[in-house]
């Protein structure tokens, strides 16, 4: 974008009542910005309406403090807005049924542009193991250049988040608020290293607060980002069936880790599999589906994060029998005492050496669960 055309694009889409779809009837129909502003009331009024053709011809609500507000923003040297057209607009996008026509990206725009990318979503309240899980995966691919999409939220978004960063890689994370917010708070340091090695990515304005609709539209933007989406953990009414869905609605790959039977945190992703999903227990999977799309540029050689290992990193439960007894499924207190046999003590104390080990984890109605670290 020219330095001097930014404020016209914001603000087209500031104007009350201009979302990305009457944007794009506007460019389509007049040019650029500048042009439409150009318009007569009658010719803005053919096109959309009336009324948006009368607020076009006015300015947006607190339209001097937006246009402020965005003009500091982008003295950073790595806060950029992208338009329609542009050149660092992502090409994934404009393949997509409804791609935004101005995006905030703050980090390296290339990010939104990598050859091989993979969304990686699911639960905000995950098990300890599906963290795991996400951030192994995710560690995993971005060590073999794979660029990890996914969006900031708690759980399983900020653990492939991590786990990206871990391995040195790529990863970019769309979020549902402006990119002068961040959400959650806690994720403040989390925003701030992605947008060192990677990039956020809105296509709200700034100073645009987290409404809850705003997420499930950002959800479109994960899943057209990348070649492939992996839905990790997700009970049935999670926000991460939605990018699911979109993802096979825009052509792309869909991937589901599958885990217990009796964990509701597994049923959005069984769900899945059963619609057709591909069955996910190793990096190798993914690769399987995306090798036509992705080309042969997997690293021969594994990292040691890859959960293609972690099904024997434990084959003998290093000779635990309450591990061995646990198997890996949430099991109930007494079960687990019916199957090893060991009074309620001396359970009780071994498992308090194991949670602090990080190998077993308490869920929501006292359910025992182990953990497998890759």
């Amino acid at each position: 974008m020219a330095p001097d055309d930014w404020e016209g694009w914001l603000r087209l889409m500031a104007t009350d009542g201009v979302g990305a779809a009457t944007a794009r009837r506007l460019l389509a129909a007049f040019g650029p910005p500048d042009a439409i502003f150009a318009q007569s009331l009658r010719a803005l009024a053919d096109a959309v309406g009336e009324g948006i053709a009368r607020r076009l011809h006015g300015t947006p609500a607190d339209w001097d403090a937006l246009r402020a507000r965005t003009r500091d923003w982008l003295c950073a040297p790595d806060c950029h807005l992208i338009a329609l057209g542009d050149a660092a607009y992502p090409a994934a996008l404009l393949a997509t049924p409804d791609p935004p026509v101005l995006l905030h990206a703050r980090g390296d725009p290339t990010a939104l542009n990598a050859p091989r990318t993979l969304a990686i979503v699911g639960s905000r309240n995950p098990t300890a193991q599906g963290a795991e899980n996400a951030r192994a995966f995710a560690q995993a691919l971005a060590a073999e250049g794979v660029c990890i999409a996914s969006g900031l939220a708690a759980g399983i978004d900020a653990a492939a988040h991590e786990g990206a960063l871990a391995a040195g890689g790529l990863t970019v994370a769309v979020v549902g608020t402006g990119l002068d917010r961040v959400y959650p708070a806690r994720h403040r340091t989390l925003a701030q290293r992605i947008a060192a090695s990677g990039c956020l990515l809105s296509e709200y304005l700034l100073g645009t607060p987290p409404l809850a609709p705003h997420f499930p539209r950002r959800n479109r933007l994960i899943a057209g980002l990348a070649q492939g989406t992996l839905v990790v953990e997700a009970s049935l009414g999670s926000g991460s069936l939605i990018t699911a869905e979109l993802a096979t609605q825009m052509g792309r790959e869909v991937f589901a880790i599958p885990g217990s039977i009796h964990s509701p945190q597994s049923r959005g992703c069984h769900a899945l599999i059963r619609q057709g999903a591909k069955l996910v227990e190793t990096v190798a999977h993914i690769h399987e589906e995306l090798t036509g799309l992705w080309g042969a540029h997997a690293s021969a050689t594994r990292p040691a994060a890859d959960p293609a290992a972690t099904g024997a990193a434990d084959p003998a439960d290093d000779g635990d029998a309450v591990l061995a007894a646990l198997g890996y499924e949430p099991t109930a207190f007494d079960v687990l005492q019916a199957r090893c046999g060991w009074d309620t003590a001396a359970l009780q104390a071994h498992l308090l050496m194991l949670e602090l080990d990080g190998r077993v984890q308490r869920l929501p109605g006292g359910l025992l669960q182990r953990v497998v670290r890759a």
